[in-house]
């Protein structure tokens, strides 16, 4: 009987954490497409002093509930994390297949990856690079 209890007690546990995990990240993912916009107007320096700060508090926020960003110029392809939409040809800069352009960021909850990092991806010289990101 206390076994049972004891396993109840796991089970419930363990599905109140599923829950809060599900309704945190159903709450997060419409906020990405804000954080695209704010990348967006960074990278056109459109940001005012006043809306850099609210712009980074938000950011901040969102990364304290969990989602994270990932997605840099130079970052070896996983196709577990990265959307390729284009390949780009040979880079003799780069020893493995590469996400040599960041089109739109990839966000992750967890281990969950919410959005994919859309990439433009460059081979090594020579083309030996087609399995290479692992």
């Amino acid at each position: 009987m206390q076994a049972e209890f004891l396993n109840y007690k796991r089970r419930v546990e363990r599905d109140r954490d599923l829950i809060k995990e599900n309704a945190t990240h159903k709450a997060l993912s419409p906020i990405i497409e804000v954080l695209d916009t704010i990348d967006r107007a960074r990278e056109h320096g459109e940001l005012d002093e006043g809306f850099r700060a609210v712009a980074d508090q938000l950011q901040q926020a969102v990364a304290s509930q969990g989602l994270i960003r990932f997605g840099e110029p130079g970052d070896a392809f996983d196709p577990n994390l990265h959307d390729a939409l284009s390949h780009i040809g040979e880079d003799p800069e780069v020893e493995v297949t590469t996400a040599k352009v960041i089109v739109r960021a990839g966000y992750r909850f967890g281990e969950r990856v919410v959005r994919a990092a859309q990439v433009l991806v460059a081979e090594p010289a020579g083309g030996s690079a087609a399995t290479d990101a692992g």
